[in-house]
């Protein structure tokens, strides 16, 4: 079985694929422009977040069997329509759960103490002592919109560090340590607010100008699911107004965005979607990758 990956994989997984009988490529600079070409000539392919697999790509590839995409979600891939079409398309959900979950805690620790404002004054070789009183996260409410394998992890790590944590998720019936709530009792009782589910029609834009009026005033968001989950002009005008007291985002709308004001606020933590960038969880992900593609040829 012959296997194209399209993006960054862990030189580990793709030896245990060949040492498995599987016939791997790897191109991880493949443009789009240059798929079409390329990918019909395979059965299975795989994918990370920069690689796109539509539609137009799908009906020219008539020997693809298999996708899988190194990650979480499948926002990359039109999966409904590969299904359709009779291809396997699987992620790995798990691999970067922790990863993810730390960096949502991290940021968050960085906006209740001012850290990006504070570093930002050092460099520039000032000793702003008194500027910077910022708050405890213990005895604070989180609230956690999506409650999967991220939204788990996530809680895991608020519930030790002494916060009360809350959910909304309508996929989700009980959850140990968190207390489920509709979304509008969530907006309303959280002073942080981390984003845990995949982007999709229901969930493009549903945190807007009306969710936002129904937050605390001073209340912290925090992103590492996707952008456009969030309104980013909406969030702009909440975090200019005070509304927000600041916001952690390592998702966009558009990533690159091309439009910066957001990232340049200073009540603005940014980072260029690094949620699964850790080392384990690359070597994870490979793994499950590899696990996965070895099982399916099987069959």
């Amino acid at each position: 079985m012959k296997i194209l990956v399209c993006d960054k994989t862990e030189s580990d997984a793709i030896e245990k694929m060949r040492a498995a009988g599987l016939m791997v490529d790897t191109n991880f600079e493949i443009t789009p422009e240059e798929l079409p070409n390329i990918l019909p000539n395979y059965a299975g392919c795989v994918v990370r977040s920069r690689t796109k697999i539509r539609q137009p790509l799908i009906d020219l590839c008539p020997n693809l069997k298999v996708i899988v995409r190194g990650g979480v979600g499948l926002d990359t891939i039109d999966a409904d329509y590969a299904r359709s079409k009779g291809i396997t398309v699987m992620n790995t959900p798990r691999a970067s759960s922790a990863s993810v979950a730390e960096l949502a805690i991290g940021f968050m620790f960085a906006l209740a103490r001012n850290l990006y404002k504070a570093s930002s004054t050092m460099k520039a070789e000032k000793w702003e002592k008194k500027a910077f009183e910022g708050d405890e996260i213990g005895g604070k409410t989180m609230g956690l919109i999506g409650l999967g394998n991220i939204g788990k992890e996530v809680a895991i790590r608020a519930n030790a560090l002494g916060m009360t944590v809350i959910a909304y998720d309508p996929y989700v019936k009980e959850a140990e340590g968190v207390k489920l709530v509709p979304l509008d009792e969530l907006l309303a009782h959280s002073d942080y607010i981390s984003l845990h589910l995949p982007k999709t029609k229901e969930s493009a834009d549903m945190i807007g100008k009306a969710q936002f009026e129904k937050m605390k005033t001073g209340v912290r968001i925090v992103n590492c699911a996707r952008g456009g989950i969030i309104n980013e002009a909406a969030l702009y005008e909440a975090l200019t107004s005070g509304k927000v007291a600041g916001a952690a985002l390592d998702v966009y709308a558009e990533e690159p965005p091309t439009d910066w004001k957001l990232a340049k606020l200073d009540n603005v933590i940014c980072s260029p979607h690094i949620g699964a960038a850790t080392k384990e969880a690359q070597g994870r992900v490979g793994a499950e990758v590899a696990e996965k593609l070895i099982e399916f040829a099987k069959k």
